[in-house]
């Protein structure tokens, strides 16, 4: 009888240390963390731009770099420090007129340039101008600012003191790879910027209102004065940059193209409070120029 409470004993011991044994094991599990799966970086876009930079414009962070400091030629998109040269002036008054001259009707026609149809004789706002400038990318309206804005008693002084202040602005930002022969892109070889560059211009340019209210504007119509002293109703002027339609959040902000330039974009778009900006040059067709712009601002935004 002893020792079949003795073996009844040993049992309930040994049942008692395998339970007890089990609830510690299984309280060690649970209490163990659980291994998240690693992150996996999103995968570094490509495009067929020759030249990409990618840049965070709230603290100039580099997002994304191709060739981003060689210099290439950048077609319109110069056209946006023309606008910022513009846009600086002291007591800039945007509602002053410009009579539009016919050396600016003749330069588009002599360069086959893109034009905003400006009629010789007409007056035409500032503002007008600015937008004529950056819409329909008008090289007519980009002579009548230089023209209006330069310094020097001949057109050809003024022209080429407006350039000056261009190449001056460019230098003030601390820019080393830019420079300009030419107030609308259409230069003589010595017109040339980097991804890198053009995304700190336009950043620095984006800093004004009036400019962020032009390069966002889709279409735009100018009522102008004419020589009589009526007033001209002009057709349309429409953004160039298709961005604007297609990509959710675009804010700007030029489009730029040419035979040694092929063709350029700059870009900016805000999404969730933060802002996206950058450049893609030397593009295989204004269609892919666009395709690489949205690889470029999704691959942005993943890393914001």
């Amino acid at each position: 009888m002893k020792i079949a409470t003795q073996a009844i004993r040993l049992r309930r011991a040994v049942g008692v240390a395998v339970t007890s044994g089990a609830l510690v094991s299984a309280g060690a599990l649970s209490a163990a963390p659980a291994q998240a799966a690693p992150v996996q970086a999103a995968p570094v876009p490509a495009i067929v731009a020759k030249g990409g930079y990618v840049m965070n414009n709230g603290n100039g962070k580099s997002l994304y770099s191709k060739a981003a400091d060689t210099r290439r030629s950048t077609g319109s998109t110069t056209k946006i420090m023309t606008a910022k040269v513009v846009l600086a002036q002291k007591n800039l008054n945007l509602d002053a007129k410009v009579t539009i001259q016919k050396a600016y009707s003749d330069y588009i026609v002599s360069k086959n340039a893109s034009s905003a149809r400006l009629i010789v004789g007409d007056k035409v706002t500032v503002r007008q101008l600015l937008y004529g400038l950056m819409l329909p990318s008008g090289c007519d309206a980009a002579y009548a600012l230089a023209d209006k804005f330069g310094t020097g008693s001949t057109r050809s002084a003024r022209v080429k003191s407006f350039i000056g202040k261009m190449n001056a602005d460019a230098k003030k930002l601390g820019l080393k790879n830019t420079h300009f022969d030419s107030f609308d892109g259409i230069g003589n070889g010595k017109n040339y910027s980097t991804p890198r560059d053009l995304t700190k211009i336009a950043s620095s340019a984006m800093k004004n209102s009036t400019f962020r209210s032009i390069v966002k504007t889709k279409k735009y119509t100018a009522k102008t004065r004419t020589k009589s002293g009526g007033t001209r109703t002009m057709a349309p002027w429409t953004n160039t940059n298709s961005l604007l339609s297609s990509y959710a959040g675009t804010i700007g902000v030029k489009t730029g193209s040419g035979a040694t330039s092929k063709y350029c974009l700059v870009f900016a778009a805000t999404r969730n409070g933060k802002t996206v900006i950058g450049t893609v040059l030397a593009s295989s067709s204004a269609a892919q120029r666009e395709k690489d712009a949205k690889k470029l601002l999704g691959y942005g935004f993943g890393k914001v």
